[in-house]
């Protein structure tokens, strides 16, 4: 991460000693926020360490495999003692509970497909954190995600990771550039996470082979219907599979059980052709299947939409871009026609399959790594 520079400034851009430089570390515990916290501290660099606790502290310390768990605040403070610079956690579990989990069950109980880790990032870690960070009087703040930050001729531009494997560009696009003014990404340069763990293992850290998390933290086990059962009581009412004609074919258990372009488990027999599900009508309890070229659209109405380009959003008729619409999906092409600054209409040059609600649409430089921002996927 640290780089020769010649313009006369640090590793994190500033124009002073590292250790004339403080820098706010958010740490979840695990081994890339902790390398971060690691290697900046070893640069010399004033380092604080800040955890969140995020949910009931008593339930997280049974709780494996999320990122803000009660092991994991132990394995952040190991870190930091481990390295020699001061440890807070904070506990921000109403502001979570308000800000994301509420939401999360909200939307998907109105049959969108959520994406909590977003709202996270842009309502508790790049918000309230970020606060925090600059009440420490901190020079900025840094995190473990793979992305990069680089400066452009006008500003601090927002791009792709190195490794496009570990690229986390889809779930940071709604990062302000307020906020990317002050944000640093130190391992978004690293050509593999092998490289991360070597790093860890240098500085002889504890988390140098800890597994990486896989669910939403306050999701074990993938199993959102049972969370949101547990946050609104009633929630999994059984109804109707329908045809798209509104034929009748089964009765299901709920439709918080439900995704758009789910085939298994409809406990649909004897059909020559399989269904999909294409909709989901949460007032009517409904859920609604059809052949698979029904889950196929091309234009996607989207909102919220946070811009990171030079001109501003609604300058243009049209930008041309390509776009991710699932974060296990690559980027591909689009036109992205404004209707205000942040609403738009965005047409794909292929049609997309299971394009859902309450998912993100991320704009991308077709002929580079720059993010351009992006939005939410609605109805219209």
């Amino acid at each position: 991460m640290a780089l020769d520079r010649t313009d006369g400034l640090n590793s994190l851009g500033f124009a002073k000693a590292p250790q004339d430089t403080r820098v706010v570390v958010a740490m979840s515990g695990g081994v890339d926020s902790s390398v971060v916290a690691a290697q900046l501290a070893e640069e010399g660099y004033d380092v604080v360490g800040v955890t969140l606790q995020l949910y009931d502290h008593g339930a997280a310390l049974a709780k494996k495999g999320a990122c803000c768990a009660g092991r994991d605040i132990h394995d952040a403070a190991r870190v930091a003692e481990t390295m020699g610079f001061p440890h807070y956690v904070l506990d921000y579990e109403n502001v979570f509970r308000d800000a994301v989990i509420d939401e999360f069950a909200d939307s998907y109980l109105a049959g969108a497909t959520p994406v909590p880790c977003i709202r996270c990032n842009e309502r508790v870690k790049f918000k309230d954190l970020l606060g925090t960070a600059k009440d420490l009087e901190a020079d900025c703040m840094a995190t473990g995600h793979y992305i990069q930050r680089m400066m452009g001729p006008q500003k601090a531009e927002l791009h792709s990771a190195a490794d496009a494997a570990r690229d986390q560009s889809y779930f940071l696009f709604s990062t302000t550039q307020e906020q990317l003014d002050y944000l640093r990404f130190p391992l978004g340069h690293l050509a593999s996470k092998a490289e991360t763990r070597a790093l860890a293992a240098k500085y002889g850290l504890s988390v140098a082979d800890k597994p990486d998390s896989q669910d939403i933290c306050f999701v074990p086990n993938g199993n959102y219907a049972a969370v949101i059962e547990k946050l609104r009581p009633g929630a999994a009412d059984p109804g109707e599979i329908v045809d798209m004609d509104g034929n009748v074919l089964a009765e299901h258990r709920g439709v918080i059980h439900y995704t758009i372009g789910q085939r298994r488990g409809l406990g649909i027999g004897g059909l020559s052709d399989p269904l999909y599900v294409v909709k989901l009508d949460p007032d009517t309890r409904r859920v609604i299947v059809g052949p698979k070229e029904a889950l196929s659209t091309r234009t996607v109405p989207v909102r919220e939409i946070n811009w990171l380009g030079d001109a501003p959003f609604d300058s243009r008729d049209a930008w041309e871009l390509d776009v991710k619409i699932r974060s296990t999906r690559p980027p591909r092409g689009a036109t992205i026609r404004p209707v205000s600054a942040t609403e738009a209409e965005v047409e794909l040059v292929v049609a997309e399959e299971g394009v859902s609600p309450g998912q993100a649409c991320v704009f991308y430089d077709p002929a580079g790594s720059r993010i351009f921002g992006g939005g939410w996927i609605h109805r219209g």
